[in-house]
């Protein structure tokens, strides 16, 4: 006898999986005869249908990890700006160099005070290039 069109109604019926809905075999007759929703749900409240409970593992709940609070978008922060003005800086004397307007000794000491944080901007830079020379 073939139900798998019955079993198909009752998946929809209750919302489980075929694999999960088991008829009992005394009372197929009846589970044959049913073809409405609630036909299925009668027989379920009579115990011609039987619903197993869900196999295997259940899902893990994922650890919560804590926040490290906002220390790391201010590091990021002034890196950044670091960065920036660093590379601004030495582009800057790169071509002063190439021009011949400072020397190479010159230039050296100077990126060693931008590594040092010495200027403050590109214009206090310039303005200490120009009291040099």
């Amino acid at each position: 006898m073939n139900l798998s069109r019955k079993k198909a109604l009752a998946k929809r019926t209750f919302g489980v999986g075929e694999k999960r809905i088991v008829f009992v075999e005394a009372r197929l007759d009846d589970i044959k005869d049913a073809i409405t929703k609630q036909d299925m749900r009668d027989l379920l409240a009579d115990s011609a249908i039987i619903i197993k409970d869900i196999k295997g593992r259940k899902k893990v709940i994922r650890k919560r990890k804590r926040s490290q609070g906002n220390v790391k978008i201010k590091v990021n922060k002034k890196k950044k700006t670091y960065m920036a003005l660093t590379r601004k800086f030495r582009k800057h004397v790169a071509g002063k160099v190439k021009g011949g307007l400072v020397s190479k000794d010159e230039a050296e000491d100077i990126r060693k005070k931008i590594r040092n944080k010495a200027f403050r901007s590109l214009a206090h830079l310039k303005e200490h290039i120009g009291e040099k020379k």
